[in-house]
């Protein structure tokens, strides 16, 4: 192929816009020039990205990032050209992007997914590939690498180490979540929880990260499944999607209800609190969520002790992408994984600045932006 292509991206200009988002529009679509893929890199059409909380954490600066940055880390499509030396895909292949790469070799790597990847971790926060390139432009500036996807954009340059294939007859918006929403919610069921017959699970959050978690818990069989949230319509969405129960925190603190395991998705230190409460003696919290740096939660530690509880960390559902996603692929194929109920709607690239805000707003589980 040539030196570059010119492609259309959504890039986040500053990090210091305020909301709405619509009106300040931190984020504009632009024209780029995305340069061929190196050793062990591939080039990638995008057919369907997902807008996420983590794309929403840099817009608002919870997790500052160098700017300017194409957005995007939740995406598909097709394998358009490879580079040296790759050898897990082919043009031709449908793919999902996950936004972090595994090096294989790291102390992270060799914990079966339970740690990040050392490596990955690195260059996603420095904006490049995990092989430290860099491979957009815009009028001669350089543009970084969004967790080393930049998925909201007409095509992609990734390492082949941030794909996995996929079946070709997978819907381009399912086969996206599958690469972030899916992995992260259902990874802490899948991975962490591991629910064995009699377990009970509780999810404090529901958003697409939380409802992820819902369907996962539907998927495998568990009996108990109980939704929480402070929006009435995201507690009757959860039992639209499998949950066998719903309410609001004040409401699950107060009903005197234990869980085996309690997953806590809303990346907020009350909603943890929430989740370490109503965990039954000998039970897990898992939290995935994400909050602002400096956030601090107040716990007991003598029901700790007392109750022999465990506390886990997961980042991105403890999830070793490419033995993960073909685990939910078998699920949703089963017709056991309802991934279609965690859509809200599709939009258009240019309406990304809108996205935002309406996921600000806890109106919206998974927006996907589509491409022709």
């Amino acid at each position: 192929m040539s030196d570059s292509i010119t492609i259309q991206g959504a890039v986040l200009e500053r990090s210091d816009a305020q909301r709405p988002y619509a009106q300040s529009q931190p984020i504009s679509i632009s024209e780029l020039e995305l340069s061929a893929p190196g050793e062990g890199e591939v080039l990638v059409k995008i057919t369907a990205a997902g807008v996420c909380h983590s794309d929403l954490s840099v817009v608002n600066n919870n997790r500052p990032r160098p700017l300017p940055m194409l957005l995007g880390h939740e995406s598909a499509g097709v394998v358009e050209a490879v580079g040296p030396g790759v050898s897990n895909v082919k043009v031709g292949d449908h793919v999902v992007m996950t936004f972090l790469p595994r090096c294989g070799e790291c102390a992270g790597c060799k914990t079966d997914g339970k740690m990040p990847c050392e490596v990955g971790s690195k260059s996603n926060g420095e904006g490049t590939l995990i092989r430290g390139t860099r491979h957009l432009t815009r009028a001669g500036e350089t543009v970084q690498h969004h967790l080393g996807v930049s998925g909201f954009a007409t095509h992609a340059v990734v390492s082949e180490l941030s794909v996995v294939p996929i079946g070709a007859d997978v819907p381009a918006d399912i086969a996206a979540i599958f690469g972030c929403a899916i992995l992260t919610g259902g990874g802490a069921v899948l991975n962490e929880v591991d629910p064995q017959p009699g377990d009970s699970i509780a999810v404090v959050g529901l958003g697409g990260v939380g409802m992820s978690a819902i369907i996962t818990a539907a998927a495998l069989g568990v009996e108990e499944i109980v939704g929480i949230d402070m929006q009435a319509d995201k507690c009757a969405k959860a039992l639209e999607l499998g949950a066998t129960a719903a309410m609001t925190p004040a409401e699950a603190e107060e009903s005197g209800r234990r869980f085996t395991a309690v997953i806590e998705a809303a990346g907020h230190p009350k909603a943890l609190e929430t989740a370490y409460k109503i965990t039954a003696p000998g039970g897990l919290t898992v939290t995935v969520g994400l909050p602002a740096p400096g956030s601090t939660i107040s716990i007991d530690p003598l029901v700790m002790t007392a109750e022999a509880r465990r506390v886990h960390g997961c980042y991105l559902g403890s999830s070793v992408p490419a033995k993960d996603i073909p685990r939910y692929e078998e699920l949703w194929r089963a017709g056991k994984l309802n991934a279609e109920g965690l859509i809200s709607s599709h939009i258009t690239l240019d309406e990304i600045n809108q996205a935002m805000d309406n996921l600000a707003e806890g109106t919206a589980l998974r927006q996907i932006i589509e491409f022709k």
